[in-house]
C-alpha cells in the first residue's frame, strides 16, 4: 500500500511535511492538539490565540464526479462540511467550542465549476453554522477569497481558515496519564444533530478510496486525476458511484458511502467542556491524518492499548475488500469507525459515556494507557493484534 500511496502522489504519514516544520516553534503548549499562540489579538496574558487552516482534500474530486454523474448539487454542501469540520473539530480538541471566525479560500477551474456550485458551497457553510448555533456554538463567517485559477486547480479546492481567542482556563492540553482509559466515539450512524445516516468515512484516505473502489470508466474525466499517475494505479476498482452494494445486511450506494460528510463532534464537545466533567479530561484526540495512530504524536513514554475497538462500519469493509489492504495499514490511514477519543480516569468514564450517548452517538471504552520506556501503540481486534513503534506512525 505504501507504494500505491507514493505512486498516487499522496502520503498517509505526511513525513515530508513533518520534516519541513520540524524546527518551527510548537507554540505555548507543545502537547496541545493544535498550535496555541500568545494573545496577539488582545495582548492579554490571560488569553491565547488559535488559528487553523485545512481543506476537504481530494474528497472534492469525488464530489465532482458524483455531481457530474447525478446532477445532485447537494453533494457540495456535504464536502463544504468536510472542510469546516477538519478545522473546527481539531480546534475543539483544545477547548475551542464557541465564537470562531471562519474565512474561506476556494480555488476553482471556472470552465468546469459553474456559479451554482459556488452558491451551494457558500450557502452550505451558512446552513452548517446555523445548525451549530442551536447548540450554543457560534461561527462568524468572515467571507474569504474565491479565485478562478484553472491553470493551478484541475477542478476545485475548498479550504477554510478559522480563528478564535480563548481564556487559558478554557484550554484542554493533552496530558495523557498511565491508568487513563479511552472512550472512542463512533464516526458512523446518525447523531441527533444529523439529518441522515453517516458512513463514517471522514476526509482522510480519499485518494486511495477513490482509485481503489471506482472503476476505469472515470478515466474519461481526465480532470479528476493527476496525469502523472501511472495507468495501473488509476481507478483500479470495480464500482460506479451510483452502484449499490450489500454490506452487513444493508444496501448502500457507493457514492453515498464515500461522500458522507465528516461528522462534527462540536455539539458533544461543547456539552462536555461546559460541564463539571471538563476537569477530568486528560486528552482529546481527533483521528484524522494517521488514523488510530494519531495519539502517538501527543504522548511521551506511554503504551497505548486499544483492545475493544468499535465495530468497523461498512464503508471501510468495502475499501479493504477491493484494495486488499492490511489491517495495520487500514487503521493507520482511516478512522475505522472511531474518529474522536477521550482520555480520562476510569471512575469518570460512565458519566462521559452517558453524555455522549444522549446525542445518539455510539461510544465505549476502547482501551487504556500504561507507562513505558518508549512510546508503543497496540491495536487488537477479533483476536488480531498490530503494534506500532516509533518511526512507524
Amino acid at each position: 500500500m505504501a507504494e500505491k500511496y507514493d505512486k498516487r502522489g499522496v502520503s498517509a504519514s505526511k513525513s515530508e511535511v513533518h520534516q519541513a516544520i520540524a524546527g518551527l516553534d510548537k507554540g505555548l503548549y507543545p502537547n496541545a492538539f493544535c498550535k496555541i499562540l500568545p494573545d496577539f489579538a488582545g495582548n492579554d496574558s490571560r488569553f491565547v490565540n488559535l488559528m487553523h487552516a485545512d481543506t476537504a482534500g481530494t474528497k472534492t474530486v469525488l464530489a465532482y464526479l458524483y455531481w457530474k454523474e447525478t446532477g445532485d448539487l447537494s453533494v457540495w454542501e456535504d464536502v463544504t462540511q468536510d472542510a469546516l469540520v477538519m478545522n473546527l473539530d481539531d480546534m475543539g480538541c483544545v477547548g475551542a467550542v464557541d465564537q470562531v471566525m471562519v474565512s474561506s479560500t476556494i480555488g476553482r477551474n471556472k470552465h468546469l465549476i459553474p456559479g451554482a456550485v459556488l452558491t451551494e458551497i457558500i450557502q452550505g457553510a451558512a446552513r452548517f453554522a446555523a445548525n451549530l448555533e442551536k447548540y450554543g456554538i457560534h461561527l462568524h463567517l468572515a467571507g474569504g477569497e474565491t479565485a478562478d485559477v484553472g491553470d493551478v486547480v484541475r477542478t476545485i479546492d475548498i479550504g477554510f481558515t478559522t480563528f478564535t481567542r480563548l481564556p487559558k482556563e478554557a484550554l484542554i492540553i493533552n496530558n495523557i496519564q498511565p491508568g487513563d482509559v479511552i472512550i472512542g466515539l463512533a464516526s458512523y450512524g446518525q447523531a441527533t444533530y444529523e439529518s441522515r445516516y453517516n458512513s463514517g468515512i471522514g476526509s482522510n484516505g480519499l485518494t486511495q478510496a477513490r482509485h481503489d473502489v471506482l472503476d476505469k470508466r472515470y478515466e474519461a474525466h481526465t480532470e479528476s486525476f493527476d496525469p502523472h499517475t501511472e495507468a495501473q494505479y488509476r481507478f483500479t476498482g470495480t464500482f460506479g458511484l451510483t452502484d449499490e452494494v450489500s454490506l452487513q445486511g444493508q444496501v448502500y450506494q457507493i457514492g453515498q458511502l464515500l461522500l458522507s460528510p465528516t461528522r462534527t463532534y462540536l455539539p458533544v464537545l461543547a456539552a462536555l467542556l461546559r460541564s463539571p466533567l471538563k476537569k477530568h479530561i486528560h486528552g482529546l484526540i481527533h483521528n484524522t491524518g494517521g488514523g488510530l495512530t494519531k495519539v502517538m504524536k501527543f504522548v511521551q513514554r506511554r503504551k497505548i492499548v486499544k483492545d475493544n475497538l468499535l465495530p468497523v462500519p461498512p464503508v471501510f469493509e468495502l475499501i479493504q475488500q477491493v484494495a486488499q489492504t492490511s489491517d495495520a495499514e487500514m487503521h493507520q490511514v482511516f478512522n475505522m469507525g472511531q474518529r474522536l477519543e477521550i482520555y480520562l480516569p476510569e471512575n469518570q468514564s460512565n458519566k462521559v459515556i452517558d453524555l455522549i450517548q444522549s446525542f445518539n452517538i455510539d461510544c465505549q471504552l476502547i482501551g487504556f494507557v500504561e507507562e513505558a520506556e518508549s512510546n508503543q501503540l497496540i491495536l487488537r481486534r477479533e483476536q488480531k493484534e498490530w503494534q506500532y513503534l516509533p518511526g512507524s506512525y
